[in-house]
């Protein structure tokens, strides 16, 4: 029988891996905050009243959309654009959805809503530079995959 063995065991301590996971995470975060707080800005300064699961819907997509174009740019220095392009994509995905539902859930319960404000923004960015964070780790570890 062939297929994928997933390494569960894998050591959790390796600081070396935990430096490349953040480096990525890091690039997927920026990715993702330009499009998803671009979005929730631009409803808040235009005042366009939307539900606010209409417009965090759209700023999760335009998240995943501007992080997937960024990191298909910074790959293909190193590949062929389509494949940076599959790469972004195969990668990372799983990666951007839980980083911008955090984001988002977080704007949410913080504010009430989907606003922007000087004290919102940086919990935000953690909350979804942390919650992918172990995942990108464990792919690292185990699968030895990385976006960058």
């Amino acid at each position: 029988m062939t297929g994928i063995v997933l390494n569960l065991a894998i050591d959790w301590r390796c600081k070396h891996t935990w430096k490349i996971a953040s480096y990525n995470t890091s690039w997927c975060l920026l990715g993702c905050a330009i499009g998803d707080l671009g979005t929730i800005a631009y409803f808040q300064f235009m005042g366009i009243a939307w539900p606010v699961w209409a417009i965090m819907s759209l700023a999760i997509f335009n998240g995943i959309m501007t992080s997937i174009i960024l990191e298909t740019i910074i790959l293909s220095r190193q590949m062929t654009l389509k494949l940076a392009f599959k790469t972004a994509i195969g990668m990372s995905l799983i990666s951007m959805i839980g980083m911008e539902i955090a984001m988002n859930v977080t704007d949410v319960i913080l504010t009430g809503g989907a606003i922007l404000t000087w004290w919102v923004i940086p919990i935000m960015l953690t909350a979804g530079f942390i919650t992918p964070l172990p995942y990108n780790y464990w792919r690292l570890k185990a699968l030895g995959k990385a976006c960058h």
